[in-house]
């Protein structure tokens, strides 16, 4: 299995060289050559597979270049009951609704299910080609502290992790600027996420300076936080498919665009996925898109902080790719429209809007912060579970697209105690913390604020990188 860019520019190349570049060289996002096909009879043989086997399974069909034992021992390694005590539960709401919970790790959101896997995957490559890594990545909340987890005390590895000084919750700021790991670098930048993705983006279409300090990325622009992120589709779709073959939904809360975007992977490799229900907050970008087939991303003057502020985020890294796929797979169609982003803001797919159900399976809708403090409340009051405003935002989504005999599967993002404040305001108590994290907010911290300019984090990453 060989990679490819969505602009064109780049000789294939196998997984393990992309899971170490990240960005690709011409600046586009990697991509299989072609996307291995599920059947159903694959489907019903996989069914009674652990989720560290099912990893391994799906996680193969991606990665040619590493032994198929060797891959084994690393999902086992990253999805093993002292990391994930629970695994990815079915949580069910009512008839037809229900959550699938990704929060069950160290960090407590989703991305330690893929974060985990790329902790393991990245030691492993490093340490049999005798080199290090520095790995550069922006994080509007939860990316940060899955990333610094997996990856602290990992041999060969320093992480530089920009992050929007003050747009978190205090609950995941102290996540990550409490790590006191010395390959651990927490650098806080005066601006919005997109201005953090920005300057990752800007290092990185360095190319001089990219290689000469080994930069990698963890931000879902590395193609193994996409893969890995495919296999909580496949197990979702069999924990709760009405029998063989037959069809589920998934609703996604959505920011950057990653968590959904593997989903459209599971769907396209034949997973039998009926919709893909993308839920936005106010800063409603890609929702505005699939309902009008305009990408018109915002400046981050028009970036609003939220009580969702995981999903704070208007140009949102992981679209390309599925921009490729909906131009048919045309690098230069691709390139073209991103320039136009760069200089006119914005592109129109209006003419290839019927495509995006229809084809796709796509469909959107927005939640406000009213939104989210009523689908909270009323979670509680009729099913006793308490969720935090991310999947509040999904759950509000979802119930405009239930359909009879189609189960609903929302994707949780974290747990509450990450946004306590929010829980409060909704429902007047406080969310249980897990144990040993009760004084996590009281702990020491170590970040450097900087104010947001690539040439300041490009002098830190000097006098810090391995």
């Amino acid at each position: 299995m060989n990679y490819l860019s969505t602009r064109g520019g780049m000789a294939p190349a196998p997984f393990c060289d992309i899971l170490l570049e990240g960005l690709a060289p011409d600046g586009g996002l990697t991509l299989p050559e072609r996307l291995p096909r599920l059947d159903a009879t694959t489907l019903a043989a996989w069914q009674s597979l652990s989720y560290a086997e099912l990893a391994a399974r799906v996680l193969g069909l991606f990665i040619g270049d590493i032994p198929e034992d060797d891959l084994h021992g690393l999902t086992h390694a990253a999805y093993a009951p002292a990391v994930f005590p629970r695994i990815a539960p079915v949580k069910p709401l009512r008839d037809g609704l229900m959550l699938l919970g990704l929060s069950e790790g160290p960090t407590l959101a989703f991305k330690d299910m893929a974060m985990q896997f790329l902790g393991q995957v990245f030691e492993y490559v490093l340490v049999r080609r005798g080199q290090t890594l520095n790995i550069l990545g922006a994080t509007s909340g939860d990316t940060g502290s899955a990333a610094e987890y997996a990856l602290r005390g990992k041999a060969g590895i320093a992480v530089f992790m920009l992050s929007p000084h003050g747009r978190m919750s205090a609950f995941q700021r102290a996540q990550m600027y409490s790590l006191q790991d010395g390959n651990i670098h927490n650098l806080a930048l005066r601006g919005v996420f997109d201005e953090c993705q920005d300057v990752v983006k800007t290092l990185a279409g360095d190319l001089d300076f990219k290689q000469r300090y080994r930069l990698g990325a963890v931000n879902s622009i590395n193609w193994a936080r996409i893969a890995a992120q495919v296999v909580y589709y496949v197990w979702g779709y069999l924990r709760v498919a009405p029998h063989p073959g037959g069809q589920v939904s998934f609703a996604v809360p959505s920011g950057n665009f990653g968590n959904i975007l593997a989903g459209h992977i599971a769907r396209q490799m034949g997973v039998p996925i009926h919709r893909l229900v993308l839920a936005t907050n106010e800063n409603n970008v890609l929702e505005e898109f699939f309902r009008t087939g305009l990408y018109r991303p915002r400046p981050a003057s028009q970036t609003q902080a939220t009580s969702s502020p995981s999903m704070d985020i208007s140009r949102a890294s992981n679209f390309e790719r599925f921009v490729f796929d909906l131009v048919d797979r045309d690098p230069l169609r691709v390139t073209e429209l991103m320039r136009s982003v760069h200089e006119q803001g914005q592109f129109d797919l209006s003419a290839l809007r019927p495509q995006f159900e229809d084809r796709y399976g796509f469909v959107a809708g927005t939640s406000t912060h009213a939104d989210r403090l009523r689908t909270i409340r009323q979670t509680l009051e009729e099913t006793g579970r308490l969720v935090d405003p991310h999947t509040a935002d999904g759950l509000k989504v979802a119930a405009q697209y239930l359909e009879p005999g189609i189960p609903m599967l929302v994707l949780e993002t974290a747990l509450p105690a990450k946004f306590a404040e929010t829980i409060v305001e909704a429902t007047g108590q406080w969310p249980a913390v897990p144990a040993g994290l009760e004084d996590l907010e009281q702990r020491p911290q170590r970040v450097e604020v900087l104010d947001c300019d690539a040439a300041l984090v490009a002098d830190y990453i000097r006098h810090h990188a391995l």
